[in-house]
């Protein structure tokens, strides 16, 4: 049985499984009234169920389990093996996943989530998965457990809440994650490490019946629905993961490839850059870093008179066209460090832009 057919199997079982999910979450959330509530932040004016992240981890741990168990009959149970990493990474994915749902069922502070979520994290580094060489970053390479086991917590916790926050309007966080996990199921099939691509393939499913429902539901039909915390935290935890397991230089997994890094963070640079573009204009402006605002990448585009869906077309490409230059930048250069310095610089230089069009275009709606 040739992997590729796995691999589909897994994506359809988990969209299936989505299909079947979604609507009965729906159903529950209008008659328990759990809605997510409109205010001067957000940019839906309508009551929306916010439960539809729940459909996630379910979905893809079935198509994951009945995946893995083709490939096991076609070589004889050889192909599973459960090891410490995995372990770990399934206890912290179900920490997240619970808190996720905790916080969109009664709410929750800032400061549990982050303790919670700094837990889950540690869980990682603490089976030997952390950040070990930085690819030539700064003239960094391998770098010792005492820096790399906090940085991989700060890193994860950091994914973790970008793809929270950039959770701001309809299919962003989940056609964003799309992407990204498109990006890692290349990367990791190209290794050979091929349960790792079930697994991605299994969530690619669910989002698809989800991204259907969140952008053609529509709230006056009674079908459309936003993943919440449990699906944004889940998705922010597993593509930090797999960014770690991705980077992290260890021989005896898979070979020692220089792309691996840069391919991690080129496919999370959009939500990682905004957020930090977001954090450092809070602080410059004298303000928590922590305290919300509408100064994300979508709200400056939606200021700038495109619609949701214009904003979300344009948010994706503009991270495949970094994706593009990242990976000929580096195919010349070799050089993360110069790879890194173009993004700012390209990312600045489209926040500058996009400040300077949003002011113009507001003047000139003042004027009579």
């Amino acid at each position: 049985m040739a992997i590729s057919i796995v691999i589909i199997s897994a994506l359809i079982i988990s969209a299936v499984c989505g299909f079947i999910a979604i609507p009965n979450i729906l159903n529950f959330c209008l008659k328990r009234k759990i809605f997510d509530i409109p205010n001067s932040r957000k940019v839906h004016k309508n009551l929306v169920p916010r439960l539809g992240g729940i459909s996630f981890i379910p979905s893809m741990l079935l198509a994951f389990i009945l995946a893995l168990a083709m490939l096991s009959y076609e070589y004889k149970g050889h192909i599973i093996q459960i090891n410490l990493w995995s372990a770990f990474f399934l206890l912290s994915l179900l920490i997240i996943y619970s808190l996720g749902i905790i916080d969109d069922l009664i709410g929750l502070g800032a400061r549990i989530k982050f303790s919670v979520q700094i837990m889950a994290a540690v869980l990682l580094p603490a089976s030997g998965l952390y950040i070990n060489n930085l690819y030539g970053l700064c003239g960094a390479h391998a770098i010792p457990a005492w820096l790399g086991i906090p940085f991989t917590v700060f890193a994860i916790v950091f994914v973790v809440n970008a793809m929270n926050l950039i959770d701001g309007i309809d299919g962003l966080c989940a056609g964003i994650s799309e992407m990204a996990l498109a990006g890692f199921l290349f990367a990791f099939y190209e290794e050979g490490l091929y349960v790792y691509c079930i697994l991605i393939a299994g969530l690619m499913g669910v989002l698809i019946p989800y991204l259907y429902y969140n952008l053609f539901g529509g709230p006056n039909r009674d079908k459309k629905i936003f993943m919440g915390d449990s699906g944004s935290l889940t998705l922010g935890f597993i593509l930090s993961f797999l960014s770690v397991k991705l980077s992290m230089d260890n021989s005896a997994v898979m070979p020692f490839n220089p792309w691996h890094m840069p391919v991690a963070l080129s496919l999370l640079l959009v939500p990682v850059f905004d957020v930090v573009r977001v954090i450092l204009h809070r602080l410059r402006t004298h303000r928590s870093p922590f305290h919300p605002d509408k100064n994300h990448i979508h709200h400056k585009l939606i200021r700038y008179g495109l619609t949701m869906h214009q904003s979300l077309i344009t948010i994706i490409l503009i991270a495949i066209i970094f994706l593009a230059i990242n990976s000929a930048v580096f195919y010349l250069s070799y050089s993360f460090t110069l790879m890194l310095i173009i993004d700012i610089l390209l990312y600045t230089a489209l926040t500058i832009y996009l400040n300077l069009a949003t002011r113009h275009k507001i003047q000139e709606e003042r004027q009579p």
